[in-house]
């Protein structure tokens, strides 16, 4: 049973109904802290386990219009109902003329709230036309504004939750990145972005049950309070607040915004209670622990946890032989805000593939200018991963940084021109907000043929080194315009003569394809599980091997480049920038879960 079904049934919510993805999150970290330990000092996950980690799936039925006549009437069903009575509470007046337009397509409409999202955060929405829809393609549409739930399907009854996120936005149809051929990618895609949370979801501990009292509670709060503390208008506050008996709220640490379940271990690795004697024999015993590979991950999460006092001992880290332990080290050294953690983190970036995005995500937390100038260093790279990694999170720390600031193109998308000394690169978003970044100046187009740019804007070369491009569709006048060979100019007419994000970034892979385009090209250079070869020619770089990759990484896939979307073979996630065969260490097998109402849906009609 879901938490959703169960809190309906209940006819409350509370923050100890906790579901197996709560603890999905945390896998494996019991047996990662599991290493016999002489230390008897009682920490507060002795007493707790995490709540609020979690993705919470919101669905709903949506309509996505200004297709190019290949859109359907939806036949009789629950979801045409559904839709109706929605569209009549924006006051259309003919909701069933509109839905009998070729023009329009009734959508399914999925999304995920992550844990900790804020009200007004946005994240991607996926969408995708029921089975016995008749729609052809949802490209070049766009999705009205569409109201998501939480729902599930008990006993063949549908139980829905409050609206608690929005969706709405242009669909970016997944066979842009596949190819034309590809049928079933014209009728499913994403909106980059397109969902608003309208609810924030707070993260905690709940207290064990044969744990709980006021005392504990209070005790686990003042723990954390005397390590992790926030500013409200120039106020000191804990970020700790017990909420009740067996709960206890927290804040996010601004250190560890894009590190949420990293946050939920250090905070659960704090001592209840130690003596100062206790405190000095436990640092002697996890300095040792933490030069030892076996234990070094566990070791520094415990020496991070108790604050500045252990920054010491972990610079001993940063000297050890072995890569591992200097990572580990590191990462904490970084995340309690010392600059020597800064060069090591680098370097390992760009030699320790399996710990590539934690070490970026360490250095995004770090505000110091060493973080800077060592993400920048990364965009000279090879391997495309490490460079987008970089990328973003430089515009995490600072998105108005003139190096990432990058244009709006009409406002659909971003164009970012990253200085380098690498080979030139250009990475196409997929996630999270529509992007092209170029890694390299002055890119040019070899003279074009034939190119398509979507389906109605084609591109031609000119001769004297310019590119004809020209716009055909029917019922309106043909356009055309001319410009140079040169990447921005090709991208900037393109938008101009009436192209958008999806048309942009299937003529790069296209030139590409035909050797039009020199530099590789990629698309969410980010980590994925079950990864299957793209059509484009973005291999991975001979300097990296699936071998590299095969390291177990003890620390959790920071949430600066985590994407809940489904990423396996029916929606044939790829990437780039890694071998066909390649898996995230740190990604645990999918766990099944209860049948949603997407799933239902499917299965009823």
């Amino acid at each position: 049973m879901s938490w959703l079904a169960a809190t309906l049934l209940a006819g409350c919510t509370s923050p100890l109904l906790l579901t197996s993805s709560d603890t999905k999150d945390v896998k494996g970290l019991a047996e990662l802290e599991s290493v016999p330990d002489e230390d008897s000092v009682l920490l507060i996950k002795d007493v707790s386990v995490p709540w609020g980690l979690n993705h919470i799936a919101l669905e709903g039925v949506g309509l996505v219009t200004a297709l190019d006549k290949t859109g359907s009437d939806p036949p009789p069903s629950s979801q045409r109902t559904a839709l109706i009575s929605d569209m009549q509470t924006y006051d259309v007046k003919n909701p069933n003329m509109v839905l009998g337009s070729a023009e329009t397509s009734l959508v399914l409409v999925r999304g995920y709230l992550p844990p900790g999202v804020q009200k007004g955060d946005r994240y991607d929405i996926e969408v995708r036309i029921p089975s016995k829809s008749e729609t052809t393609s949802l490209r070049g549409g766009w999705l009205m504004r569409a109201r998501l739930r939480e729902m599930a399907v008990l006993d063949n009854s549908l139980h829905t939750g409050h609206v608690e996120g929005l969706a709405e936005g242009h669909v970016l149809v997944d066979s842009v990145f596949r190819g034309d051929d590809d049928k079933v990618g014209e009728v499913r895609g994403r909106v980059l972005g397109g969902g608003v949370a309208l609810t924030a979801r707070p993260i905690g501990l709940a207290i064990q049950s044969e744990q709980h009292s006021i005392r504990t509670s209070s005790q686990v709060g003042a723990a954390i309070n005397a390590r992790f503390h926030t500013y409200d208008r120039g106020t000191k506050r804990g970020v700790a607040t017990p909420k009740r008996d067996n709960f206890v709220e927290l804040e996010v640490h601004p250190q560890y915004k894009h590190n949420l379940v990293r946050y939920v271990r250090i905070i659960q690795s704090i001592p209840i209670s130690e003596s100062p004697t206790d405190r000095v024999r436990r640092l002697d015993r996890l300095e040792r622990k933490l030069l030892e590979p076996a234990t070094s991950a566990t070791a520094a999460l415990h020496l991070e946890a108790l604050g500045k006092e252990s920054v010491r001992i972990l610079r001993k880290g940063l000297t050890a032989s072995d890569p591992e332990v200097r990572f580990y080290a590191a990462e904490s050294l970084a995340y309690l805000g010392e600059a020597s953690a800064a060069d090591a983190l680098a370097d390992t970036a760009r030699n320790q593939p399996a710990f590539r995005w934690h070490a970026i995500a360490a250095l995004s937390a770090l505000d110091h200018v060493s973080a800077y100038d060592a993400l920048a260093q990364l965009f000279d790279v090879p391997s495309a991963e490490t460079r987008y990694a970089a990328f973003r999170a430089m515009c995490a720390h600072n998105p108005s940084d003139p190096v990432v600031r990058g244009k709006s193109f009409a406002g659909q998308f971003t164009y970012h021109t990253v200085d380098t000394d690498g080979l030139p690169l250009v990475h196409l978003s997929r996630s999270r907000l529509s992007e092209i970044v170029v890694f390299g100046q002055d890119i040019e187009l070899r003279p074009p043929a034939f190119l398509y740019a979507g389906k109605k804007i084609l591109l031609k070369d000119a001769g004297g080194g310019r590119v004809k491009v020209s716009r055909f569709a029917p019922g309106q006048e043909d356009r055309q315009q001319f410009c140079s060979l040169k990447l921005d100019d090709v991208v900037r007419t393109v938008v101009e003569i009436g192209g958008g994000y999806d048309d942009v970034a299937q003529a790069l892979l296209e030139a590409k394809r035909k050797g039009y385009l020199e530099p590789r090209v990629v698309v969410d250079a980010l980590p994925r599980v079950n990864r299957a070869k793209p059509r484009s020619e973005s291999s991975q770089p001979a300097e990296e091997s699936p071998g590299d990759d095969a390291q177990k990484v003890a620390s959790p896939m920071p949430d600066l480049f985590r994407n809940r979307l489904p990423g396996d073979g029916e929606d044939a996630e790829w990437n780039g920038g890694e071998p066909a065969n390649w898996q995230e260490p740190d990604v645990d097998p999918a766990e099944e879960e209860p049948e949603g109402f997407w799933e239902k849906w499917k299965k009823w009609f």
